[in-house]
């Protein structure tokens, strides 16, 4: 990590990020591009920044944001023109500009969307496979260390959790279900169990820095079921109506207005290609925690590490300007 960081630092001064913003001839005008405001928002619009300006001559102005101003943003203004990280499912009006044409979804920023699920470690599922799935834990509930890990209070995932542990009788095999004060208690559990060697099996999801740092595998707890995880998801659901469902995959969208894409159909090309693994971003945000990195130490990190990932996004022109520069 240290020869990395090493690395990343020399590469900030190269890049000249803020330099190369300045010179940058603004080819395709002004572009606002929102940026969340937490580590993964602020590290795709960072990187996102840089291909703007180094590849298409952009002049960027960085909105810091949050989801629901940005649609509402988006709604009232038509600004934003670009808002990575976009999750959909915590936007309900966004559906609605999607429809009345106002909004466009160009990608989903992860590739395998945001992810929820109940995790073993790897080393664990690679020493006993069975435990890959739920029928092979509620066999071997020893194997987990007859825990599993809940979400905290007033969380969503508390309320599926606790209709999931009935339908899996998880107690009654053996397993006792421990709810977790806060986030950082859940992760730190993580932690802990990594340090101490020991099993541990419960929620998490992803992409987070904790996924990064800790390899971990997701267990089978049953296959997908849209209707059912519906059911699933509220609190004090008819006990007679919960059942078995996997966690769906969050849509996490790259946004963009519909008269941005209309004036700059090659940029929204870009934008229609800015898409991370999953295992990527986690990677960065472990790094980024790791670090205490800024935005822009995280964007040269990717810039970096996946050079050839975000070259395959752009266009000739900007591939050839972007390599010039990632030398």
């Amino acid at each position: 990590m240290k020869k990395i960081l090493s690395y990343v630092v020399g590469a900030v001064v190269g890049l000249s990020l803020s330099a190369g913003a300045a010179k940058a001839k603004a080819d395709c005008g002004e572009v606002s591009v929102g940026a969340m405001g937490w580590a993964s928002g602020e590290s795709i619009a960072a990187v996102a920044k840089f291909v703007l300006e180094v590849g298409y001559g952009c002049k960027v102005k960085v909105v810091p944001t949050d989801t629901v101003p940005a649609v509402a943003s988006l709604a009232e203004n038509g600004k934003p023109d670009i808002v990575p990280e976009v999750w959909k499912n915590s936007a309900p009006v966004y559906s609605k500009l999607e429809a009345e044409g106002k909004v466009i979804t160009a990608s989903s920023v992860f590739s395998n969307g945001g992810e929820e699920g109940w995790w073993i470690p790897t080393s664990l599922a690679k020493k006993h496979p069975e435990l890959k799935t739920i029928k092979g834990i509620l066999a071997n509930p020893k194997k987990v260390g007859s825990r599993f890990h809940n979400c905290p209070v007033g969380w969503g995932c508390r309320m599926v959790n606790d209709n999931l542990k009935l339908v899996h009788n998880l107690e009654k095999n053996g397993i006792k279900v421990f709810n977790h004060g806060s986030g950082a208690n859940l992760s730190a559990s993580i932690a802990a169990a990594f340090a101490d060697n020991e099993p541990w099996f419960g929620y998490y999801w992803g992409p987070t820095a904790v996924l990064g740092k800790y390899k971990m595998t997701k267990v089978d707890i049953g296959p997908i079921n849209a209707k059912q995880h519906a059911i699933n998801q509220k609190k004090g659901a008819d006990p007679s109506k919960i059942g078995v469902s996997g966690f769906p995959s969050a849509p996490v969208l790259n946004a963009i207005t519909a008269d941005f894409a209309k004036r700059q159909p090659e940029v929204a090309a870009f934008i229609g290609k800015m898409t991370y693994p999953n295992d990527i971003l986690s990677s960065l945000l472990a790094w980024k925690e790791a670090k205490k990195a800024s935005a822009d130490e995280a964007a040269v990190w990717v810039l970096t590490n996946h050079k050839d990932m975000v070259l395959s996004w752009v266009n000739a022109d900007a591939r050839a300007k972007l390599k010039a520069k990632l030398k």
